[in-house]
């Protein structure tokens, strides 16, 4: 496709759907990735031909940047490039999208900063080529140095290719709901629902600049070429409705429908809202196959409001399913085929039920002759295990597996400062009281206090702070997992390296962090593991757990027998599976969630006000207990059994959860 980011130097098992579907309501190109990962390394691609066209054409190369964790990859790979293929970068200019207005330059949160630590610094590009929009200016000359930006571009010979993100609210650059098509770079106010999406690299929305400087919609709708990247659950719903939807002011994406040569690279998670990926039924022909007649079952009982045994033949032929029923029907038919499967992924032994235990009609599963087993539960954060599937964790326990939880990190930049001085105030008071060495403790609690009181929002921690919150994180995951049954002795810190960076960003995963799970997959041979597939943690930590997870499970060959353990996602920190997506489903007793919910208590320091709760504003254990009861809400709707709560689960497909 001429309009397309190509594809060249990726395996085609990488891209979900390229091709144009008949009858498709998408308004701009989309290209759609299995891996965040590999879309980067297209556009990056892309980006060096064009450089590279320029260079032999004796022309400058214009590239307009954007910032942010979804233009990461782009930038490593273009770094990758330039030190191992040669490419010059002496040709470019390049002009930023954005800045926070009154932040420094070298703030850990500065878009200049992100710039040069995370491209300018490590490639040719000559430091009068990059231009971005300077937050320490006085008001007084902000509308001159703006029409300056301008003038700058339009100096250059214009955007040859502008690089964009998307917000939330539909923001392209820091354009937010309301700016009009033929805006240029200014100074804006940021929307709340920005400014609490940015509030994690800041320590708290309290401390997130209230205004920009952005270029305008019109300034980039003036690019001649166009990319938009988006990566994660997060953005599914927006990306959907800026290809698909009106154009309209209040989503300022959706003005790039009216560009001619404009590209959307998504993952899979970030178009799982486009109609070609949730129901593509109504763009075309479909392959009616068994996973997807139960995508279409359950899409049409949960539209009508019907249980699945209730659907008719006019029900499947009204709503674009008459391919469907043409080929598989009468409609009763095809509706108990979904439901006995759905009632076949129902199951109160997550990990196995004996064969001493089994009854005439019971449902028995391949790994049913392993019992007990070793299972590993992996928690990104030292909490992520009972928010996610503490009552999944409780009925294992009390089965009688041998449960292991495995924290991939430390989560001290969750803790309050207040916190780790009360900790220490306590240790002081300990030792104390036990006639220790006080003297020491005092001169670690001085030094504590006078870091915390010079302070700036944004700053990193010192070590003893990070150290101390490293403790407390630690003793309330202790107290968590004896509330669901398991000792101390099954409990493993990583403290994976990438993490430890004393920032909210963090380092990328290397083969250290692979080698640390890797070794530990080795000790212990697990015959399940389970790892979170939320993805919508706005860290990133998730994606990065889950990432290493996975590379070093691609390595792990068991002993005990089996080609390798059973892997299965979970989620609820952050959302929750759709049920046409849950491969096991285990239900809750009212006793079991309440179970849970204490586990969850015992993460004090995260409860009533956790540091960074992301735009739910809902504590973890509230979100939790309404995902779980949804869950089975939404089952009991769709006609089977009705439970207090369920906590889903998705077998691990490597093609799918990057």
């Amino acid at each position: 496709m001429s309009s397309s980011t190509s594809t060249a130097n990726i395996p085609a098992s990488a891209v979900l759907r390229l091709a144009t579907l008949r009858k498709s309501p998408e308004k701009v190109p989309v290209a759609v990735f299995t891996k965040a990962e590999d879309a980067s390394k297209v556009v990056a691609q892309e980006i060096a031909r064009l450089i590279k066209a320029r260079t032999e054409s004796g022309q400058l190369c214009v590239l307009g940047l954007a910032t942010g964790s979804t233009p990461l990859g782009v930038y490593r790979a273009l770094v990758r490039l330039h030190k191992e293929e040669s490419l010059s970068f002496h040709n470019v200019i390049t002009f930023n999208l954005d800045e926070y207005y009154g932040i420094a330059r070298d703030a850990a949160q500065s878009y200049h900063r992100f710039m040069w630590e995370n491209l300018f610094s490590h490639i040719d590009i000559h430091p009068d080529n990059v231009h971005i929009p300077d937050g320490r200016l006085p008001p007084e000359q902000l509308t001159q140095y703006c029409q300056s930006y301008e003038e700058e571009i339009r100096a250059a010979g214009g955007l040859d290719l502008q690089l964009l993100g998307i917000g939330r609210t539909g923001h392209i650059g820091f354009n937010e709901p309301g700016s009009p098509a033929d805006s240029r770079t200014r100074l804006i106010a940021l929307d709340r629902v920005t400014r609490l999406d940015a509030a994690s690299d800041f320590y708290g929305e309290q401390y997130v600049p209230r205004r920009a400087i952005t270029m305008g919609v019109g300034t980039i709708l003036e690019s001649r070429r166009i990319i938009l990247m988006a990566f994660g659950e997060n953005k599914s719903a927006t990306v959907a409705q800026a290809v698909e939807g009106a154009i309209t002011a209040n989503l300022p994406a959706s003005y790039l429908q009216q560009h001619p040569q404009v590209q959307f690279v998504l993952d899979g998670a970030a178009a799982a809202d486009l109609t070609r990926i949730k129901s593509p039924w109504l763009s075309g022909p479909v392959p009616w196959n068994p996973e997807m007649t139960k995508r279409a079952v359950i899409w049409l009982a949960r539209k009508l409001s019907k249980a699945i045994l209730k659907l008719t033949d006019e029900d499947f032929g009204e709503h674009g399913l008459q391919d469907l029923l043409a080929g598989q029907g009468p409609a009763y038919d095809i509706n108990l085929g979904v439901f006995r499967e759905l009632v076949g992924k129902i199951t109160g032994w997550p990990a196995g039920k004996p064969e001493s235990l089994h009854r005439p009609g019971d449902i028995r599963r391949p790994g049913d002759a392993i019992f007990p087993k070793k299972i590993l539960v992996f928690s990104p954060h030292p909490d992520d295990d009972v928010i996610s599937m503490g009552g999944t964790i409780i009925r294992m326990v009390d089965q009688g597996h041998d449960v292991h939880i495995v924290y991939q990190t430390s989560g001290n930049i969750a803790i309050f400062d207040a916190d780790a001085l009360r900790y220490a105030d306590f240790v002081r008071e300990f030792n104390r009281g036990f006639g220790l060495d006080a003297a020491s403790v005092e001169r670690l609690e001085r030094q504590l206090e006078e870091f915390v009181v010079g302070k700036k929002a944004g700053d990193s921690d010192s070590p003893p702070l990070r150290t101390i919150k490293t403790f407390i994180r630690r003793c309330e995951a202790r107290a968590a997992a004896r509330a669901c049954g398991i000792a101390p002795r099954q409990l493993h810190f990583l403290d994976m390296p990438f993490y430890e960076t004393g920032l909210i960003r963090k380092d990328p995963i290397s083969d250290m962090d692979v080698e640390i799970i890797l070794n530990l997959l080795n000790e212990l041979q697990p015959h399940q593991v389970y790892a979170a597939g939320d993805l919508s943690d706005p860290h990133g930590t998730h994606r990065s757990c889950l990432e290493a997870l996975v590379r070093a499970l691609e390595l792990f060959k068991p002993k005990h027998g089996k080609e390798s353990p059973e892997v299965w996602l979970y989620r609820g920190a952050w959302q929750e599976w759709e049920p046409e997506s849950i491969d096991m489903a285990i239900p809750l007793s009212p006793g079991e969630l309440a179970r849970k919910r204490d586990a969850i208590f015992k993460h004090q320091s995260q409860k009533d006000r956790a540091m960074f709760p992301g735009t739910d504003q809902r504590e973890f254990w509230q979100r939790a207990e309404d995902r779980n009861r949804g869950t089975a809400e939404i089952f009991n709707r769709l006609g089977l059994a009705e439970y207090e709560a369920i906590e889903g689960f998705v077998s691990w497909k490597p093609a799918e959860v990057m």
